[in-house]
């Protein structure tokens, strides 16, 4: 009696069927999960609908704003700059105080 499926044969078809789905899955570790993996390594943000690696941008690169660890010297370097023009400012009107004081002695002395 001659059997299709003789014990060489199922085992060569399971070693085959073996080898090909774990050639399957190394190649889906390889192609879809392995660039995901190193793009979020890296830093970056994965997309997996596009296979894209995006770099995550910072608000205060697209604002100009001072990141919030630098946001206390920023304040304080704006008071400065205030605290600047407001002694300008009064310095300016004492002079004009002192001229227009000057002035009406020189007229009352007339």
């Amino acid at each position: 009696m001659h059997r299709l499926l003789t014990m060489k044969r199922l085992s060569v078809l399971f070693l085959s069927i073996f080898a090909v789905l774990m050639a399957g899955m190394f190649a889906y570790e390889r192609l879809v999960v392995a660039p995901g993996d190193r793009c979020e390594a890296g830093g970056g943000w994965w997309d997996p609908e596009g296979k894209e690696c995006g770099r995550p941008i910072s608000i205060a690169e697209i604002t100009g704003r001072p990141n919030p660890g630098e946001r206390a010297a920023a304040s304080a370097e704006k008071n400065r700059e205030l605290v600047a023009i407001e002694d300008s400012l009064a310095a300016r009107q004492r002079a004009r105080d002192a001229d227009a004081e000057r002035q009406r002695i020189a007229l009352a002395a007339q």
